[in-house]
């Protein structure tokens, strides 16, 4: 027993690691540790006396969708696409097995392509596109842990250094600094009412020129890096409804 908790502990692990890197995801290392502990534990309960019925179908796809949404949390999107994926690669792992041992190589090759188009179909077409790195903003006694999108097309900068600037929203600039979506829609006026504030200007299509409340947050940890960037708040949440909360432009770890 101690020997099939320890195999699926691993291969859950790999699993829920590689479903990460496909979607372009930080590692999750802790909370792939947490839910391949959950496999792990199924796995070796399923071998118990009296609770032989936990191998069906049915209890292998639920420890599989409990595990997806401790790896990935139960936000929709990241549930709907990296929560399928680890789902349909688990399963095709166990077909790929009983293809070995069968020595039914043409199964092997069909799961394979099946594999990839599920995960094409998964992520839309875009499979290692979108890449996050996880960031951690300490200011006073507060922290904010979140996940940013690597935005290539995010040009944003400092126009007295050239630094690039990482982007959030108003739900992080509520939590941080107590700024509020008005404040933040009118920054002239808010300019200084706080210490350290900063104008920073920006244009997009439909405002070809504005202004964002920026402020610089010292020891916040991009990725693996530790760096002081100038973080800018934009009047509205940012994705909203999706995976990541900040734009990381040219400022990653």
């Amino acid at each position: 027993m101690d020997l099939v908790v320890l195999i699926n502990f691993l291969v859950d692990f790999m699993l829920l690691m590689g479903t990460n890197r496909l979607a372009g995801y930080p590692p999750g290392w802790k909370k792939s540790i947490l839910a391949s502990g959950l496999g792990g534990i199924y796995a070796g309960a399923c071998l118990l006396p009296g609770f032989l019925f936990l191998g069906n179908a049915f209890w292998r796809a639920i420890s599989l969708i409990l595990m997806a949404g401790i790896a990935f949390g139960w936000n929709r999107s990241a549930f709907q696409q990296r929560g399928a994926v680890f789902v349909l690669l688990s399963m095709a792992l166990g077909g790929i097995v009983t293809g070995f041992v069968k020595k039914n190589f043409g199964g092997l090759v069909a799961a394979a392509a099946l594999v990839w188009l599920l995960c094409r179909l998964s992520f839309r077409g875009s499979i290692g596109v979108k890449e996050y790195v996880p960031v951690k903003i300490s200011w006073q006694n507060r922290t904010v842990s979140l996940v940013a999108l690597k935005d290539t097309g995010n040009g944003l900068k400092d126009p007295l250094t050239g630094e690039s600037v990482l982007v959030t929203g108003s739900d992080i600039a509520q939590k941080l600094l107590g700024l509020s979506k008005e404040q933040l829609e009118h920054p002239l006026d808010t300019i200084g009412k706080m210490p350290g504030l900063r104008l920073i200007p920006y244009h997009t299509i439909g405002k070809p020129c504005g202004m964002m409340i920026a402020f610089r947050f010292p020891n916040t940890q991009i990725g693996t890096q530790m760096r002081d960037p100038l973080v800018a708040f934009a009047p509205e949440e940012l994705g909203k409804g999706e995976s990541y909360q900040m734009l990381t432009g040219g400022a990653t770890g």
